[in-house]
C-alpha cells in the first residue's frame, strides 16, 4: 500500500483515534502536573516561611517590649528614687546594667545632660535620639538604633571593639569598599524619671548591642524551628543584618564557622532595604539555596537600617518534589504503556475486516469478479456488513453481466460527448478572458508605445546633446559636473518609467524561460541585491526560511518581484524597523514567500487598490506599476499575491508560487512549456 493511501486508510484513522488521546493527554497531564505541583509546592514552602517570618518578627517585638519595660521599671523604682538625692548612682546603674544585661545605662537630667552612667561618664548631652526626646517629654520608648563607631567609643571603647565585624567577600553582593562594619545595632530604650512630686526630673537610657549577639538569633531559631519541626534533614537559620552585613547569625560557613561579616545578595538588598518590601522567596544564602524571608528593620528615625531573616534549607524539599513528580509521571507513563497495546488489539478487530473488504473491492475493480470477503468472526455489525457486501457483489455480478453489453456503447458516447463539451466550454471561457485582456492590453500597448516613442525621441536628443556638451566643454564642464550628473540620472529615470509602462502593457514580450527555483536561495539573493537600500535606514533583517520544495518559474522575474516588495518595505520604514522574510510550504501546492515590515501599515481604503495600475501613495517617487507588474508576473505561472496590513503594526505581502506552473495566458505558452 502506498504511503498516502496508508495515511488515509481506516487503519490509520483508527490508530489515530486510539493513540491520539494518550499522545495528547499524557504530555498534557504531565505538563499540568509538573506546573501545578511545582507552583503549589513552591507556594506551600513560601507560605511556611511567611508564617515563620511573622513568628520571628513577633519575638523581636516582645524582646523590644521586655527591654522597654525593664527600663521603665527601673526609672519608676524606689531604688532610683532613693539614690537621686544622694550618691551611689553610678553603682546602682552598673548593677542594673548587669542584672538586666544592658551594655550601658545612663541617667539624664531634664535638659538631656548626662548625670551618671554605668561606665565612664563623659560630659555632654544625649537628647538627639528620638527615644530620648520622647522620654524627656514624659513617654517611655524603645527602638532599634544604629550607633557609629565614634558614638560607641564615647560610651565604652570595649563596646566599640565588640561591635566590629570584618567583612567577608560574598558573591552577588553589592560593591562595598569597606573592610569591616564598625557601626553597632542596639536595642535603645528610654523612660522618664519623676520626682516625689511627680515632676519630670530626667530620663533613664539603656542599650543592648546586637552585633555578635549570637544568643539573640539562636533564640529566634529555637522558637521558629524547634527540634524536629523541619523534615527531610532541612536546617533552619536566623540572621540579623546591619545594612546588608550579617552581624548575628547561625548560618554556617564551611567548617562550621558562623557566617558573620558575609553579606546578602544585591537583589535581596535592593528589594528589602531599597524598596522596603518583605522578601518571601528562594535566595542563595552564603553557600546554598534557602527558602527565605527577609523584612526591613526600621530605626527610631524611620530609616531602614537592617534586616531580620529566617529561612530553611531548600535542597531536601526540592529533592522530595522531584521524586514525587517523577513517581507520578512514571505511573502515568506505565498506565499508557499498558493501555496502548490493549487498545491496539481492539482496534485490529475493527480495521482487519474492513481492510479485507477494501482489498476485495480493489480486486473487483481490477477485474476479479469472483473476489469475496468471506467469513468474518463474530456477529457484530462489521460481520453482518461483510455478509451483505458479499451478497451485493453476487447481485452486481449477475446484473453487470446482463447490462454491460447494453451500457458499454452508450456510456462511451456519453463520456466522449461530455468531455468534448467541457473542453469546448473551457476553451471558450479561456478565449473570452484572453480576448478581453488582449483588447485591454492592446489599447494600453498602443497608447504606451506611442507615449514611449514620443518620450524616447526627445530623451535621446537630450542625452546626445548632453554627451556632446560634455565632450565640447571638456575640463571646462567641471563646475557643472553635479548638474550634468543630475540630468543623466533624470533621463535614466524617464527611461526606466517608460520600460515599466511597456512591461505592464506587453508582459509577454518580457517573459523569460521557466526553470526550477529554490525559494530560500531566491530570498538570500534578494537580500544581497537590496543591501544598499537596507543601509539607508536602521533596518534589521530576519529570515525564517522553512520551505522544503522547489517551484518552477522564471528566476529573474521572481527576483524582480521580491526586490520590488523588499524596496517597498524599506521605504515604508523610514524611521527604521524590522524586515522579515518567511518561506514555507503551501498546502502541498507549492511555496509561500512572505515579506513583512513593521512600518505604519496601509489604510483600509487603500488595500483594495494597491495592485491597480498607476495607483501609488508615494507622491514624490514611484509610478504605481511595481505591484501591478509583480502580480502579473506571478499570475502568469498560476500563482498570486495577497496583502495583509494593520495600521501601526506593519504590512505583509504573501507570494504564492505553484510547484508546477499553470499558465493563465495562452500566448507564449508553447515556448514556455518547451523549456
Amino acid at each position: 500500500m502506498r504511503w498516502p493511501d496508508l495515511l488515509g486508510s481506516v487503519r490509520a484513522k483508527l490508530l489515530l483515534i486510539v493513540l491520539l488521546p494518550p499522545a495528547i493527554m499524557v504530555p498534557a497531564l504531565t505538563g499540568l502536573l509538573v506546573y501545578w505541583g511545582d507552583s503549589a509546592y513552591d507556594r506551600l514552602l513560601v507560605s511556611r516561611v511567611s508564617a515563620e517570618m511573622i513568628t520571628a518578627h513577633q519575638y523581636m517585638e516582645r524582646v523590644l517590649e521586655a527591654h522597654g519595660r525593664a527600663v521603665a521599671g527601673f526609672a519608676d523604682s524606689a531604688q532610683l528614687a532613693r539614690a537621686l538625692p544622694g550618691g551611689g548612682l553610678r553603682e546602682l546603674l552598673r548593677k542594673t546594667a548587669a542584672s538586666e544585661k544592658f551594655d550601658f545605662v545612663r541617667l539624664l537630667d531634664a535638659e538631656g545632660r548626662i548625670v551618671a552612667a554605668s561606665g565612664d561618664t563623659p560630659a555632654g548631652r544625649w537628647q538627639d535620639w528620638p527615644v530620648v526626646r520622647e522620654a524627656l517629654e514624659g513617654r517611655s520608648s524603645v527602638a532599634i538604633d544604629v550607633f557609629t563607631a565614634t558614638q560607641l567609643a564615647e560610651i565604652s571603647p570595649q563596646l566599640a571593639e565588640r561591635a566590629r565585624v570584618p567583612l567577608v567577600p560574598t558573591p552577588n553582593a553589592a560593591p562595598d569598599p569597606r573592610s569591616e562594619e564598625s557601626g553597632g545595632m542596639l536595642i535603645h530604650a528610654a523612660a522618664p524619671v519623676r520626682g516625689a512630686d511627680g515632676r519630670l526630673v530626667g530620663a533613664v537610657v539603656a542599650g543592648l548591642l546586637l552585633n555578635h549577639n549570637l544568643g539573640f538569633v539562636d533564640t529566634i531559631n529555637d522558637i521558629v524551628y524547634p527540634e524536629g519541626s523541619l523534615p527531610l534533614g532541612s536546617q533552619g537559620t536566623a540572621t540579623l543584618f546591619l545594612g546588608d552585613v550579617r552581624i548575628a547569625t547561625n548560618v554556617r560557613l564551611f567548617g562550621g564557622v558562623r557566617a558573620l561579616g558575609t553579606r546578602v545578595s544585591q537583589r535581596v538588598r535592593d528589594a528589602v532595604l531599597g524598596e522596603g518590601r518583605t522578601w518571601l522567596d528562594s535566595a542563595f544564602v552564603v553557600n546554598d539555596w534557602y527558602v527565605s524571608g527577609y523584612e526591613p528593620v526600621v530605626d527610631s528615625f524611620g530609616k531602614r537600617v537592617g534586616m531580620l531573616y529566617v529561612g530553611y534549607l531548600e535542597t531536601p524539599f526540592r529533592a522530595v518534589k522531584r521524586n514525587i513528580l517523577g513517581g507520578v509521571i512514571g505511573v502515568i507513563l506505565l498506565a499508557a504503556l499498558v493501555s496502548v497495546p490493549l487498545l491496539l488489539w481492539r482496534a485490529r478487530r475493527i480495521f482487519g475486516p474492513l481492510e479485507r473488504m477494501d482489498a476485495t473491492m480493489a480486486a473487483v475493480e481490477v477485474g476479479d469478479a469472483a473476489a469475496r470477503v468471506g467469513q468474518v468472526p463474530g456477529r457484530d455489525e462489521i460481520a453482518r456488513l461483510a455478509e451483505h457486501f458479499d451478497a451485493l457483489l453476487d447481485t452486481l455480478h449477475e446484473r453487470n453481466a446482463e447490462l454491460s453489453r447494453l451500457n458499454a456503447e452508450l456510456d462511451f458516447k456519453v463520456i466522449e460527448r461530455t468531455r468534448e463539451l467541457a473542453q469546448a466550454l473551457e476553451e471558450l471561457r479561456a478565449a473570452q478572458q484572453q480576448l478581453v485582456r488582449s483588447e485591454k492590453l492592446a489599447a494600453i500597448g498602443q497608447l504606451t508605445a506611442g507615449v514611449a516613442h514620443e518620450i524616447n525621441n526627445p530623451i535621446a536628443v537630450m542625452q546626445g546633446n548632453l554627451d556632446l556638451l560634455r565632450e565640447e566643454l571638456g575640463a571646462a564642464a567641471a563646475p557643472v559636473d553635479n548638474e550634468l550628473r543630475l540630468l543623466d540620472e533624470q533621463i535614466h529615470r524617464i527611461r526606466v518609467i517608460v520600460t515599466k509602462l511597456l512591461q505592464f502593457a506587453r508582459p509577454d514580450e518580457f517573459a523569460g524561460y521557466v526553470e526550477t527555483v529554490d525559494a530560500n536561495a531566491a530570498v538570500a539573493d534578494c537580500l544581497v541585491l537590496v543591501r544598499h537600500e537596507l543601509k539607508k535606514g536602521d533596518i534589521a533583517v530576519v529570515q525564517d526560511l522553512r520551505a522544503t520544495g522547489p517551484v518552477r518559474l522564471n528566476r529573474n522575474e521572481l527576483q524582480q518581484v521580491l526586490i520590488n516588495l523588499a524596496v517597498n518595505a524599506v521605504q515604508a520604514m523610514a524611521a527604521g524597523g524590522r524586515l522579515t522574510f518567511v518561506t514555507e510550504d503551501w498546502d502541498g501546492k507549492g511555496v509561500r514567500i512572505g515579506v513583512r515590515d513593521t512600518g505604519p501599515g496601509i489604510p483600509q481604503e487603500h488595500l483594495a487598490r494597491v495592485f491597480d495600475p498607476f495607483f501609488t501613495t508615494k507622491k514624490t517617487q514611484g509610478t504605481g506599476l511595481g505591484l501591478s507588474i509583480s502580480l502579473a508576473l506571478i499570475e502568469r505561472y498560476g500563482g498570486t499575491i495577497s496583502v495583509d496590513s494593520r495600521l501601526g503594526e506593519g504590512t505583509e505581502f504573501s507570494v504564492y508560487l505553484l510547484a508546477e506552473p499553470v499558465f493563465r495566458e495562452q500566448e507564449g505558452m508553447d515556448t514556455l512549456e518547451s523549456t
